[in-house]
């Protein structure tokens, strides 16, 4: 167990290689996509091959901590928009934030469709199994993903206890639930009528059967035990139907699930915060942060 936790601290997932990587040689790179990059930056990471956990720590913690998987269509990980910026921000409030590079499920690993997912469950039990550690609560761990980072986290609160890969060591007796989940315009179905083409072809394959399209559509997999859900979507989403969220709402509604669902009338994918600044979904932020207050992982 690790005895410390420092601000930018990187943390790697895996003590060794991840499953079903043996053989795949990957070289971690970053394209800065921003056109100006002393306005903002929105970089974009590809070849992870040693997953890993960048820890976001405030200046006065409070016990709660996220993983947080940002998006990118499983073709690669968005760094400052869906993680960077969220992660800053949910620090004002005293909640400790792990931004997860996950491995990419078109990268050559084998079994791809599980690959996200094992990374999203090995994270929530390394943060737990270093709780006491790191002076963060076992129970107030949440889980929070933006678009292709929102199935990877919607898979890890409806699949949380799937074995998909065998125990490395005594992290993997620890529980992956998370306490709480957020998503923000995610890619939730696999149903081809309502998926993101590029992240279904990536995660599935080319055609995939009936069996697997089920097996990794979030709202078929909702169970009694999948925690309390905070979902916002915008309904001109070009990218990602705001079809994925209500689907996955109704789902919860219909267990009994805890849920909160805010549909904006525009405000597009892919917004975070910054760009979500003067159109009626910017309001995502105050919902959630009061989201949070009353579900008792922050204060007034």
């Amino acid at each position: 167990m690790m005895q410390s936790l420092t601000h930018l601290q990187q943390i790697p997932l895996w003590p060794d290689v991840p499953p079903g990587s043996n053989g795949v040689e990957l070289t971690e790179t970053i394209e800065e996509r921003s056109p100006d990059t002393r306005a903002f930056l929105d970089r974009a990471v590809t070849g992870i091959g040693r997953p890993y956990l960048t820890a976001y720590v405030p200046a006065n913690p409070n016990g709660t901590s996220i993983v947080l998987a940002p998006g990118g269509g499983y073709i690669r990980v968005v760094l400052d928009k869906e993680g960077i910026e969220i992660a800053e921000w949910l620090n004002t409030f005293g909640i400790t934030v792990f931004l997860l590079m996950y491995r990419l499920p078109g990268e050559g690993h084998a079994n791809r469709s599980e690959v996200p997912l094992q990374d999203a469950q090995r994270a929530l039990r390394l943060v737990r199994a270093n709780a006491a550690a790191w002076k963060l609560a076992p129970d107030k761990l949440g889980a929070m993903g933006c678009s292709a980072g929102g199935h990877v986290i919607g898979s890890l609160a409806t699949l949380f206890a799937k074995p998909v890969y065998a125990p490395v060591d005594e992290v993997d007796a620890v529980s992956a639930r998370p306490d709480f989940v957020s998503l923000l315009y995610p890619v939730i179905s696999m149903d081809a009528r309502w998926a993101h083409p590029g992240s279904r072809e990536k995660l599935l394959g080319v055609e995939p059967d009936e069996a697997l399209v089920k097996a990794w559509s979030c709202e078929e997999q909702v169970g009694l035990d999948t925690p309390p859900c905070f979902i916002c979507h915008a309904a001109d989403d070009a990218s990602v139907p705001v079809e994925n969220s209500v689907y996955l709402y109704n789902a919860l509604h219909h267990k009994r699930i805890p849920a909160a669902l805010h549909v904006f009338e525009s405000g597009g994918h892919g917004h975070g915060i910054r760009l979500a600044r003067g159109k009626p979904v910017e309001r995502w932020t105050d919902l959630f942060a009061d989201w949070l207050r009353v579900h008792g992982y922050r204060q007034a």
